[in-house]
């Protein structure tokens, strides 16, 4: 290993994740960001991260500095540490699906160099990085993991969005192969990061308390969905209990709703499905995300359900959603709870509008087959029978949202962010 101050940095995969990252070592280090997305490459090139992860004038000033980004697997040969930031989706079926995985660790594989390092980022089981993604680098480099090349895992705590919690600002967990190595890891990290870092005993261990944290969130969210359901059935006002019950000084203050996105929508299901290979059933984490993912059947049936108690035709009803992204002021559509209401609805009526001014509408296109629209310009005052609120962009909290609204249509909101007086039901 060289030393810490002459380490050259290559991050494969440039998303929500990796981009970051490498924007934040390009600060201290001689770093390479990797992508196979050419499109995605030149447009960071050109200092755009169509994201908004890293703002544009903090990318363009890395790139006057040295930074670099490629889709040429020839540029990140002669890096000394390797660190993959790829996402680890589920399939149709809700089984982890390692390919992306796979295919960035045969990518490390074809330029892993002798005592080079790599570090994976992604989410996933215990176990994955050393018994799925190393023996694929062993394999196409022809090297010995920790004889030729070693490896760390430091799992990503990006919060898409989030501004405050930023990838500087966040403790990281590291952990390496070997306790020199775990040193090297913790060292480089702890070099650029304003908080610290937390040295895990062994890869597995961090490996484990990256999939709890979303877990554990998936847990309590649902926990929240299923009293709302109770309270809702028994006409009480959920965020009234919630509030009440926060005046406790250990309350712990979840809220209901939907739960999408490409963490705690996705994560539990990989620890699920290891578990029971180990023979263990993990049934609260199970339920949670079947209760979760109902959500937006609820939703959609308890929109269909105020309209009907107000007397408005369900069939061919004008309706109008609200957001799409999986979260608020963010234009990431990963994994939408929101296409579920859309689906719901759908069977009821096709005059459906989505409007999100946040979302790229050849993505909503492409991966949902949904069109929308980035603003209510064109749509006229009383046009819809219903309103849903599904994500609580600052742009809709500014709106006058019952101004669309025939005189006898219901407003729903998702968020339980609009004042009680104004809505006919919430979360």
């Amino acid at each position: 290993m060289k030393k810490l101050e002459d380490t050259k940095i290559a991050v494969i995969g440039l998303g929500y994740v990796g981009l970051p990252l490498a924007r934040l070592f390009s600060t201290k280090y001689k770093t390479i960001g990797y992508d196979l997305n050419s499109a995605r490459v030149k447009r960071l090139s050109e200092g755009f991260d169509d994201t908004l992860e890293v703002d544009n004038s903090l990318l363009r000033s890395a790139l006057d500095n040295g930074f670099k980004c490629t889709d040429d697997l020839e540029a990140i040969r002669d890096c000394d540490v390797y660190i993959v930031a790829v996402p680890t989706p589920v399939d149709v079926n809700n089984r982890p699906d390692l390919k992306p995985l796979i295919g960035a660790s045969t990518t490390v594989g074809k330029v892993i160099a002798k005592d080079n390092i790599v570090i994976y980022e992604s989410t996933v089981y215990p176990g994955v990085t050393e018994e799925e993604c190393l023996p694929v680098v062993e394999s196409v480099s022809g090297l010995k993991f920790n004889k030729d090349f070693y490896a760390g895992y430091s799992p990503e705590r990006i919060n898409p969005g989030d501004k405050e919690h930023t990838v500087e600002t966040i403790k990281k967990v590291t952990s390496g192969s070997t306790p020199e190595v775990a040193d090297f890891v913790d060292a480089l990290y702890n070099s650029v990061l304003i908080n610290g870092t937390h040295k895990a005993p062994s890869i597995r261990v961090a490996e484990a308390s990256k999939i709890i944290e979303n877990s554990q969130r998936d847990v309590n969210i649902a926990f929240m969905n299923e009293l709302a359901k109770i309270f809702n059935a028994m006409g009480i006002d959920t965020t009234e209990v919630i509030e009440a019950a926060s005046s406790k000084w250990n309350f712990l203050k979840y809220k209901p709703g939907l739960v999408g996105g490409h963490c705690i929508g996705v994560d539990p299901y990989y620890l699920i499905q290891k578990a029971q290979v180990y023979g263990v059933l993990p049934r609260i984490m199970t339920n949670a995300r079947r209760l979760n993912d109902g959500m937006g059947d609820y939703v959609a049936n308890q929109t269909l359900k105020l309209m009907n108690k107000k007397g408005v035709l369900v069939k061919d009803a004008n309706i109008l959603i609200l957001g799409i992204t999986f979260k608020e002021n963010c234009p990431d559509c990963r994994n939408s709870k929101v296409v579920d209401i859309v689906h719901a609805l759908s069977e009821y009526t096709g005059n459906i509008t989505i409007c999100d001014p946040w979302a790229n509408a050849e993505v909503i296109k492409k991966e949902y087959g949904l069109e929308i629209i980035k603003s209510l310009d064109k749509c006229g005052e009383k046009s819809f029978d219903a309103v849903i609120l599904a994500v609580a962009h600052n742009k809709f909290l500014d709106l006058d949202i019952r101004k669309y609204l025939k005189d006898n249509g219901i407003l729903y909101d998702v968020k339980a962010v609009l004042p009680k007086n104004m809505v006919d039901g919430r979360l």
